[in-house]
C-alpha cells in the first residue's frame, strides 16, 4: 500500500517537474511565495502541496548544484516530511535527501532545525543544501560552537537552521533558564530533521 502510494507520488512530482523545468530561474523561485499564499490562506496542506514542492527543489538542485534528486532520495524525503526515520546506506545522498522535506515544511514560516552531529557538517551543509534554499527564496543559518548569542539568534530566525546536536539542546536548556525572555536564542520549536538519527538519540 505505501510503495503505491510512494510511487503515485513520485509520479506527480516527475510531472510537475516536466513543466517547471521550462520556468526561469525568477518564475522558479516566485513559487516559494506562491505556495506560502496558498498554505496561508488554507488553500492546500503540506501533504497536498509536496509534490510540487518536491519538484521545484529537484529542480532548483539540478541549476544550482548540479546534482537531481534520484527516486529513492525523493521517498526518503517524503518518510522524513511524515515524521520517520528514513535509513540509507552511505553514498545513497542523505544530505540532498533533506533539502525537499526541510523546504517544505519552511514554507509555513515557522522555522526548521536541521540536526546533525558535528560543526564540520553542519557548516557544509548549510553552505551547500543552504544554496538551494537560498535560490528559492529562504533564509538559511548556521549554528556553531563558541558562536556570540547575537549570531545564534539570527540564525535560529532563518527559515532554515543547521545546527549540531550538543549547540541545539544546550541553547534549549539555556533558554529555559533566562531570567528575561529577550535573551532567547532560539525561536518556538516546530519541525526537524536529524541526520545520524541512530547515533544521537542513542547518546
Amino acid at each position: 500500500m505505501k510503495l503505491k502510494k510512494y510511487q503515485s507520488i513520485l509520479n506527480a512530482i516527475s510531472s510537475f517537474g516536466l513543466q517547471y523545468r521550462k520556468l526561469t530561474d525568477s518564475e522558479l523561485r516566485q513559487k516559494t511565495f506562491e505556495f506560502k499564499e496558498r498554505l496561508n490562506n488554507k488553500q492546500d496542506t503540506l501533504d497536498s502541496i509536496l509534490p510540487e514542492a518536491f519538484a521545484v527543489v529537484r529542480e532548483a538542485s539540478t541549476r544550482v548544484l548540479h546534482l537531481t534528486q534520484f527516486p529513492e532520495q525523493l521517498i526518503a524525503g517524503i518518510v522524513l516530511h511524515e515524521g520517520n526515520i528514513a535509513e540509507q546506506a552511505t553514498g545513497q545522498g542523505k544530505t540532498l535527501t533533506c533539502a525537499a522535506p526541510a523546504y517544505l515544511h519552511a514554507l509555513e514560516g515557522k522555522g526548521v532545525h536541521v540536526i546533525t552531529v558535528n560543526d564540520y557538517l553542519a557548516q557544509r551543509d548549510a553552505n551547500m543544501i543552504g544554496r538551494i534554499h537560498t535560490f528559492l527564496g529562504l533564509t538559511v543559518g548556521c549554528v556553531l560552537a563558541k558562536m556570540p548569542s547575537l549570531q545564534r539568534k539570527a540564525a535560529y530566525n532563518c527559515d532554515i537552521t543547521y545546527v549540531t546536536n550538543s549547540e541545539a539542546g544546550f541553547d534549549y536548556l539555556k533558554d529555559n533558564m533566562v531570567k528575561d525572555l529577550s535573551n532567547k536564542v532560539q525561536r518556538d520549536l516546530h519541525y526537524c530533521i536529524i541526520d545520524e538519527v541512530d547515533s544521537i538519540l542513542i547518546d
